[in-house]
């Protein structure tokens, strides 16, 4: 049986909640998903499954579940997963979702929890309208009812282009079905009128069993050659459609809302339905005070019209996080406005993506706004159901970075290095964090140079949750790869070679930038996949990995040793997670080529060297030991003893020729000219690989100076806010520093208690 934990969250009392989760098993353990149940109070969990991923021998490496469940108030809860549960278990009562193909589209329809009352959607193939008909309540809305997504392009005067653009849907699509989740996605084009203009968008709706509303994922995708400034992209929902004209109700029955809050909820209401909005842009982020970590929470957004038939309330997840964002409500219907007109320049480089979500929420006449708000922050921060980490520990799917007990001062430093990364809001910065050091070296030609995920700091953020188990990791990882999978990664190119490809860290995430291989990543992908079941984590890092494919292919990784050893080592990486995650043996005819690379390489120059001045060999010891740590990766899937060999060889001429023994640190690198002393903690991954391989503690040795200052510096939060170009940045510490210590840190520590090495 294995323990399904929720922790204390809020204050009410929650029915047929919808959660989630996704977590490992051992290999062997589970072949059958139907056998699986859940199981709270004696009852059976509404349930739907699916596999992430799967051992060779045919057996689940990841599960993914949704399911509803009753939460008690103010209090944590445990479910109890039996992987081969009782035939007919009694079941939590629940309103299942049913999918029906209609002649032109789909219909989703469940049956609300409270009421019982039916409640439908109906989508058309090749629409200009998002809906063709939603039905609640009693209420019908048409499709005329609902507007855009409406896009305009600025012009370089920054006014409005054109006016609106068309919307151009294509053909429906399923995601996910089930009877507790049913996600519908589409692709289509906004061609803009009085323009040769077309960009890419893709729309998902996700649907809840039971529950009287629908998720709205919305992603444009600048499919131009140039950069595209955004003008305005609004969506509305009208209260009548235009053939009816709008509703001359009296206006006492009319309610209109806009609410927004960090802590309590401000409410800005009109009774008889006059115009109530708000904008957030960076102006009021700078001014407003905020604790929270972003990621996990700021605050919630929402507008609601009621009048005497019901109503429909919209809340924006992460408005403030992604601003500038507005809403608008009157007795004319919602104005959501996903980037409003004059709040602050949105520009999409050219194969740029950016995804914004919004729940639309139907309901009775008679629904207070204490209730809408109440479901808008339980939106904004759901709930996060976890495993401990004992689970993840057992399935043997992660590296070995569980201990057998842990110091304080180290778990202290790796929390302080995860949750220290600055962060930055706005809509196209959110998830990523900007680099001084590369700022200040000026790579970005004055401009801040963004990170862009370098290091895989989404991976270490999900290695951080499964070892700790806190919620807020796998939200930084959730968060993190929602921005690396639109705005770091190539959606539109003239050169194919590009396409599919993740930007090193650059200005402006994209601006001048370059592709290679060791600036590719897909682990933290593969993770969010698994935690989220979202299936673009997936096709990212399988684009990711075909374009470092074809980067193998070009002449400037064609000559062994020209390359230094972080180029082929991070390809290494990236293409055995990927063999490892589809068991899809073409990953691996490149790897089998990186690794005889090496074997040539060492032959050749008698070790890893690489060139540095026109006329230097010189070794470079962190990049040394991304080759190492590449090569364990590859030796744990396909274990051989001459690989064996090569890479303790590798790291005794690190010990030989980079360590200083007077001080106990390996200095950076090997020319008089950058012969400082370093403090990269990759130094460290590296010494512990050998350990491993070698059960030799005298590595460990080597490494427990650079160890003990690492553990002691441990960053402190800031909350300073400072607003540089399109975003209101807090904190200065860049991602990468978290991303890069992780492992080494954890993994160090792992071996210090395995070897009995006392750290004092």
């Amino acid at each position: 049986m294995i323990k399904i934990h929720i922790d204390k969250l809020y204050r009410y009392e929650r029915k047929s909640e919808p959660c989630y989760i996704g977590f490992p098993l051992p290999k062997g353990k589970l072949t059958d998903t139907g056998s699986i149940k859940l199981y709270a109070n004696e009852k059976a969990l509404p349930l739907q499954s699916k596999v992430t991923s799967l051992y060779d021998d045919g057996s689940v490496r990841f599960i993914f579940l949704r399911f509803l469940t009753d939460i008690p108030a103010n209090a944590p809860m445990t479910i109890d997963c039996d992987l081969r549960g009782a035939a007919n278990p009694p079941v939590l009562r629940y309103n299942p979702l049913k999918l029906t193909r209609t002649d032109n589209g789909y219909t989703v329809i469940t049956h609300t929890d409270d009421t019982g009352e039916e409640f439908s959607v109906a989508v058309n193939d090749f629409s200009d309208n998002v809906f063709e008909n939603i039905k609640s309540f009693g209420q019908t809305f048409s499709k005329e009812r609902f507007l855009g997504p409406l896009l305009t392009k600025n012009n370089l005067t920054g006014a409005s282009e054109s006016a609106e653009s068309s919307l151009n849907l294509g053909k429906w699509e399923i995601a996910e079905e089930g009877p507790v989740c049913i996600i519908l996605k589409n692709t289509g084009k906004h061609n803009l009128k009085d323009s040769n203009l077309s960009l890419d968008h893709e729309i998902r709706l996700t649907f809840t069993a039971g529950k009287p509303w629908i998720e709205v994922s919305y992603r444009i995708i600048n499919t131009t050659p140039d950069p595209f400034t955004i003008g305005s992209l609004t969506f509305e929902i009208r209260r009548e459609d235009e053939d009816h004209g709008l509703t001359q109700s009296p206006d006492t029955d009319i309610r209109s809302c806009v609410a927004s809050s960090n802590y309590k909820t401000s409410y800005l209401t009109s009774d008889i339905g006059g115009t109530v909005s708000k904008t957030i842009d960076a102006d009021w982020l700078i001014k407003e005070a905020n604790e929270h970590f972003g990621e996990v929470f700021y605050g919630t957004f929402f507008a609601d019209v009621t009048d005497s038939t019901g109503g429909i309330c919209a809340s924006l997840y992460q408005a403030h996080q992604n601003f500038p964002k507005a809403l608008e409500a009157s007795k004319e219907g919602i104005r959501i406005i996903l980037v409003p007109q004059g709040a602050g320049e949105v520009t999409l480089q050219s194969g740029m993506a950016r995804e914004q979500r919004f729940l639309l929420h139907f309901h009775k006449e008679d629904e207070p706004l204490e209730s809408l708000n109440d479901r808008s922050i339980v939106y904004q921060m759901p709930y996060r159901p976890y495993v401990s980490p004992q689970v993840h520990r057992e399935s043997g799917v992660w590296p070995e970075i569980f201990a057998d007990s842990y110091d304080p001062l180290v778990e202290q430093n790796l929390t302080a290095r995860a949750d220290g990364h600055c962060r930055a809001y706005g809509m196209l910065n959110f998830g990523d964090s900007y680099d001084s050091n590369y700022t200040a070296q000026g790579r970005g030609g004055g401009r801040l140079v963004w990170c862009n995920n370098e290091y895989d700091y989404p991976h270490a953020c999900a290695l951080m949750f499964v070892r700790s188990g806190m919620r807020r990791f796998l939200d930084y990882n959730l968060v993190s790869c929602s921005h690396w999978m639109d705005v770091d990664v190539c959606h539109y190119h003239e050169d194919p070679m590009y396409i599919g490809g993740q930007w090193e860290h650059t200005a402006g995430h994209v601006i001048n930038g370059v592709m290679v291989c060791s600036h590719e990543w897909v682990e933290g992908l593969l993770d969010y996949y698994h935690f989220s079941g979202d299936e673009r984590g997936l096709e990212t890092a399988i684009g990711i990995g075909e374009n470092v494919k074809r980067l193998l292919d070009t002449p400037a990784y064609s000559k062994v040793g020209e390359a230094n050893a972080r180029e082929t080592g991070w390809a290494l990486r990236t293409l055995t997670a990927l063999y490892t995650e589809t068991l899809d043996k073409s990953w691996l005819v490149k790897c089998d080529r990186i690794v005889n690379d090496f074997k040539v390489w060492e032959e050749t120059y008698g070790h890893w060297l690489a060139p540095y001045t026109d006329n230097t060999l010189i070794r470079v010891g962190f990049m040394i030991c991304v080759a190492v740590g590449s090569l364990m990766r590859y030796y744990r899937v396909f274990p051989d003893p001459e690989l064996k060999a090569m890479i303790l060889r590798a790291v005794d001429d690190l010990v030989e020729n980079c360590y200083v023994p007077e001080w106990g640190i390996f200095y950076y690198k090997e020319l008089p000219s950058l012969n400082r002393l370093g403090n990269n903690t990759l130094l460290l991954e590296a010494l512990t690989y050998a350990y491993d391989l070698s059960g030799d503690s005298r590595y460990l040795e080597y490494g427990l100076a650079t160890f003990k200052n690492a553990i002691s510096d441990s960053p402190g939060y800031t909350s300073s806010k400072r607003k540089e170009e399109d975003a209101v940045i807090v904190g200065n510490m860049s991602s990468k520093n978290f991303a890069q210590s992780m492992i080494p840190i954890s993994g160090f520590y792992r071996a210090l208690n395995e070897s009995g090495i006392k750290l004092s």
